[in-house]
C-alpha cells in the first residue's frame, strides 16, 4: 500500500503528456499534490490567490512559487486563482535573458492595486535561495522589498527567505547586504535588463518595516476590490 502511494503522489508532478507536436509543453517539476490541466493550466486542489492568508507572522508571510529560480517560463496566478503559463503574443512566454535570479511568485490575498498606485495585479515577492517546485506555497520571512517601476507604474516586490533554508540567518536588508554582498546588485542589473534596456526601472531598495508597510497596504487593496 505504501508503495501504491509513493507511485501515485510522484504521478502527481510528472508534465502533462500530449501527441500534439506544436504544443509546447513545461519542463519544470510542479509541487507535491499537483498536476496539469492542460499544457498552459495547473490543477490544484486550491485557489492559489485566496486560498491562503497574505501573513502567517509579524515578519511573515505566505509564497506561491510560479517561477523557480534559475527558470525561464513565465507563469502567473490569474485572477481566478489559477496558475496559467502566460500568452505573448499567442505562444507560452519564456523569458530570452538569464533564469529568475529568485524564486518569484505572488503573496495571496494580495493586491498591488490601482488606488495605490499598482498595476493592479497581486503582490509579487521574491524569495532568495536555492530553487523551489512550481505551485509551493511556504511561509517565508520579509527582509525587505524591491522598488521597481514597470511603464510608469509601481510594481514594487517583497524580498524574502527561508527560516529553514541557506539564507535562514538574514532578517534584514542590512543582513543580507552585510553577509551576502552582491545580491542586490544582481537583482538590479536583473529586473532592469529582462525586458530590455530601459522598459523598467529599479530606483533601489526598501527596509523591512517598509516592505510590511506595503504588504499591509496591499491586504487591504485585495479586500477593497474582492467587494467590487
Amino acid at each position: 500500500m505504501l508503495a501504491i502511494r509513493l507511485v501515485a503522489a510522484a504521478l502527481l508532478s510528472v508534465p502533462f503528456v500530449t501527441q500534439d507536436p506544436n504544443v509546447q509543453e513545461s519542463t519544470v517539476p510542479l509541487a507535491a499534490g499537483l498536476s496539469f490541466a492542460d499544457p498552459l493550466t495547473i490543477k490544484a486542489p486550491h485557489d492559489f490567490l485566496r486560498g491562503f492568508p497574505a501573513k502567517t507572522g509579524e515578519r511573515t508571510a505566505n509564497a506561491v512559487v510560479e517561477i523557480p529560480c534559475g527558470t525561464n517560463e513565465k507563469w502567473e496566478v490569474k485572477q481566478d486563482g489559477v496558475m496559467r503559463w502566460d500568452l505573448k503574443n499567442g505562444a507560452p512566454r519564456v523569458v530570452e535573458y538569464l533564469g529568475y535570479p529568485a524564486n518569484y511568485g505572488i503573496v495571496p490575498r494580495a493586491m498591488l492595486g490601482k488606488e495605490i498606485g499598482g498595476d493592479g495585479d497581486p503582490l509579487d515577492v521574491l524569495v532568495l535561495g536555492p530553487a523551489m517546485p512550481r505551485g509551493t506555497v511556504a511561509s517565508v520571512v520579509v527582509i525587505g522589498s524591491i522598488q521597481l517601476v514597470d511603464g510608469g507604474e509601481t510594481d514594487d516586490k517583497l524580498l524574502a527567505v527561508v527560516a529553514t533554508g541557506p539564507l535562514g540567518k538574514i532578517d534584514s536588508l542590512d543582513d543580507l547586504e552585510r553577509e551576502k554582498p552582491g545580491v542586490t546588485a544582481i537583482l538590479k542589473t536583473w529586473f532592469e535588463n529582462y525586458k530590455g534596456k530601459g522598459k523598467l526601472t529599479c530606483p533601489g531598495f526598501g527596509s523591512r518595516g517598509n516592505a510590511l508597510e506595503l504588504l499591509a497596504k496591499c491586504e487591504a487593496s485585495f479586500a477593497h476590490n474582492e467587494k467590487k
